[in-house]
């Protein structure tokens, strides 16, 4: 089969998950379409849950494993879409549709690549993942179908990077705080207002700067992104709730952060909703991206999370399509990009040696 015939398999399966709904943790129904799919192919298939993973018959465990990985799972359609998001709308090159784009585009790319390099000579052993609740971070997620899986060297992400390799990525850690006062009459001089309790970490978070900066994602950043406190105008708030973003570089760990805001918080309590979702990053040094050198791509960070985050092993992002057009109305990607993905990926996986 060409290219082209491969990349009409993509887009008639693309359609078909477009129409189904599929928003993190609802994905039964589009990982039962792959499924279908995976059966038609003749391709032998593991599921856990909403997850579903596939290997290849030539199966050798002294050799290294690449693993092609996107996720299934949507976010919530915007009300500014224009259009019926679960009706799949070809105009010319553009395909519209939620998650057409993020990342349905990588994800029956890297599915089409994975059918090639089947039929073609590797010295490693090769690994399709299809991966729920990634939007969410969810538990039932890349986490659950982790344990699983075989020992991976190196993976592909089919996030949509503009078909350039995001060799590093920020990690993610959201912190609740609170403060404690004691409520009293507003128009007498009694009790103890929770917010000014907070006022002075708060804007100590705002003011500080981490000292390490990647060359690739910049600094650490944290943002203050919700505040909750008082119940009506004429009561000193009693206590003051507020989230923390914290947005990791490669230098700084999740668990040493905490532990660094706990010491310079005077008077607010932290609680850490998990540690799990660290920095991620490849050496451009690894055979896979050398050749993406090689090819002329231009490797960045990326500032988003994804699956990566979970990854115990080297990985990048790399898909069709544009972030930018994420989680936004009218979403789409280009056939044409789905289309080049596939050479791409070919190129980037056949003759590789890791």
């Amino acid at each position: 089969m060409e290219i082209s015939n491969y990349t009409n398999d993509a887009l008639e399966l693309l359609k078909e998950l477009i129409a189904i709904p599929s928003v993190s943790r609802e994905e039964k129904n589009a990982a039962d379409k792959l499924a279908e799919y995976l059966n038609r192919w003749n391709l032998p298939f593991g599921r856990e849950g909403n997850n579903l993973w596939v290997g290849c018959q030539d199966w050798d465990n002294n050799r290294p494993t690449i693993m092609l990985n996107a996720h299934i799972d949507t976010v919530k359609p915007v009300d500014s879409w224009t259009r019926d998001p679960f009706t799949p709308t070809q105009e010319g090159d553009l395909l519209y549709g939620l998650g057409s784009n993020d990342c349905g585009g990588g994800l029956v790319a890297l599915l089409q690549a994975y059918r090639i390099m089947l039929q073609r000579p590797r010295n490693y052993n090769i690994l399709w993942v299809a991966s729920a609740e990634e939007e969410v971070s969810g538990a039932d997620g890349f986490s659950r179908v982790l344990p699983l899986l075989p020992k991976v060297d190196v993976a592909i992400v089919g996030e949509p990077t503009g078909m350039q390799p995001a060799i590093a990525e920020k990690g993610l850690m959201v912190i609740d705080g609170y403060a404690y006062g004691k409520s009293g009459h507003a128009a007498r001089n009694e009790g103890v207002n929770a917010i000014y309790e907070a006022l002075d970490d708060l804007v100590w978070l705002r003011d500080y700067k981490f000292r390490k900066e990647s060359p690739l994602l910049g600094p650490t950043k944290m943002t203050v992104t919700v505040v909750e406190s008082g119940t009506q105008h004429n009561v000193v708030p009693d206590s003051l709730h507020f989230i923390i973003d914290i947005r990791t570089n490669e230098f700084y760990q999740n668990e040493f952060l905490y532990e660094f805001l706990k010491k310079k918080m005077k008077k607010c309590e932290l609680r850490p909703r998990s540690f799990r979702l660290h920095s991620s990053n490849i050496s451009q040094d690894h055979p896979i991206i050398r050749r993406c050198l090689e090819r002329g791509m231009q490797p960045f960070g990326s500032p988003t999370l994804s699956d990566q985050a979970l990854m115990p092993f080297p990985s990048f992002k790399l898909g069709p399509g544009e972030s930018s057009r994420s989680h936004s109305a009218d979403e789409f990607i280009k056939i044409s990009e789905i289309h080049q993905a596939i050479e791409t990926y070919i190129y980037l996986l056949e003759g590789l040696a890791i």
